[in-house]
């Protein structure tokens, strides 16, 4: 099969769907069929130049586009017929399509189905974001912004008729996508559970798919056999990972932190807006922890960092549509205290719960955390995670669903 897939932001650039992303196109790639990507161009300036040029890549159909954040990570293509233009003409001379899969939630997802529509396509639909939560953790008027959206969308994909009155929820705005889709997936059974109590489901079919985001089988190997026989010494070890941005909660668990008053080594790793403030924060609360802002890693290197630490700290809270973190995690043996009861739930064992949102109880499980690593008796994660989370039996469920909706 030729699948073509869109996405609201370059491959390369950082974000948990974009790693998943890459993931499913190599092992698609692994399993004899073709991917083609379509994402806006990266803008950012890239790492140092290495010793020989590579090539650009020839899978990536790279759009027009405009940087839309100040480090120039992220980008937007405004959806139209210029557009629809560029990408007929760069497709021309590829293989037979089959099949569209979109995984995106703004400009890409409506790039990806007008694209469908012109071509007669098919159309996966994997749904990734709660588009309303994260819209009113990041904007200052969520109503509005949601109003606008859905305008935009109802005229950018046209000739849609509503099943119900028009809305301008997040929840309308997944329905419009839904409704052009032959499928759609989710990444999570609590996420899965929301869309179809929302009506978010194909007409043909009201029902969704529920496939993990996976790791890769051979970096999960290699983590594996490289792992240390005993826990070297010292204090509790903590870390957390994500974008530093208001829905993931980094500036909380600082703040709890600091009142939870343990004894621990604390690694941030990420970047984003909130690395200022963050820094300002630990000066000011001066925690009884030491903490240490990593910055960005490759994920190879995430994946060893959260082997070797006692804990992973999950912190957003009904914004994740997954949580990988915690799933990585798992699949290493590294249990985590987990905010969010959804992720708790799908996760399973090897976790702390935090109680409620607020910042004592984040304090209260990372204190519990701290006195369970030092004691010698941390929760063990669920053994299975390790294989339902591998990449290679995530690839072969979609591999499913795509034959579903080609057969």
């Amino acid at each position: 099969m030729h699948v073509v897939m869109f996405g609201d932001q370059h491959l390369e650039s950082l974000g948990g769907a974009q790693v998943s992303m890459r993931l499913q196109r190599r092992f698609l790639e692994k399993a004899g069929h073709t991917v083609t990507v379509v994402a806006p161009a990266m803008h950012r300036p890239r790492a140092a130049a290495a010793a020989v040029a590579t090539p650009p890549d020839a899978s990536y159909i790279d759009l027009p586009s405009l940087p839309i954040t100040p480090d120039r990570e992220y980008s937007f293509t405004w959806p139209g017929a210029r557009t629809d233009r560029f990408l007929d003409d760069a497709m021309r001379g590829r293989p037979h399509v089959d099949l569209v899969h979109v995984q995106a939630d703004f400009w890409g997802a409506i790039i990806g189905h007008r694209f469908a529509r012109r071509h007669q396509l098919p159309v996966v639909h994997t749904m990734h974001n709660r588009v309303d939560v994260g819209i009113e953790a990041t904007t200052p008027f969520p109503g509005l912004v949601l109003r606008v959206l859905n305008a935009w969308q109802r005229r950018a994909l046209g000739g849609y008729i509503e099943s119900r009155p028009p809305g301008r929820d997040g929840w309308s705005y997944l329905r419009r996508f839904a409704s052009r889709s032959d499928a759609v997936t989710a990444p999570s059974s609590h996420f899965a559970d929301r869309l179809e109590d929302r009506g978010v489901v194909p007409q043909a079919d009201p029902h969704i798919d529920v496939i993990w985001n996976g790791i890769d089988d051979d970096v999960l190997d290699a983590a594996l056999a490289s792992a240390p026989a005993t826990r070297p010494p010292g204090p509790p070890r903590f870390v957390w990972i994500g974008r530093m941005s208001p829905e993931k909660g980094l500036l909380p668990f600082l703040e709890a932190l600091a009142e939870a008053d343990v004894r621990a080594e604390v690694e941030v790793i990420g970047g984003g807006g909130q690395l200022r403030a963050a820094r300002r924060l630990i000066e000011k609360r001066r925690p009884t922890a030491s903490v240490v802002f990593a910055g960005r890693m490759p994920y190879a290197e995430t994946l060893r960092r959260i082997q070797v630490a006692d804990a992973v700290v999950q912190t957003s809270i009904g914004f994740e549509t997954q949580g990988m973190t915690i799933f990585e995690a798992a699949s290493l043996g590294t249990p985590a205290v987990v905010s969010d009861p959804d992720l708790a739930r799908e996760l399973g064992s090897g976790r702390w719960d935090v109680a409620d949102g607020s910042v004592g109880a984040l304090a209260g499980a990372l204190r519990r955390a701290a006195a369970d690593i030092d004691a010698g008796t941390t929760p063990a994660p669920d053994p299975t995670v390790r294989e339902r989370f591998r990449q290679s039996s995530r690839t072969a469920a979609m591999i499913e669903v795509y034959r579903r909706v080609t057969a």
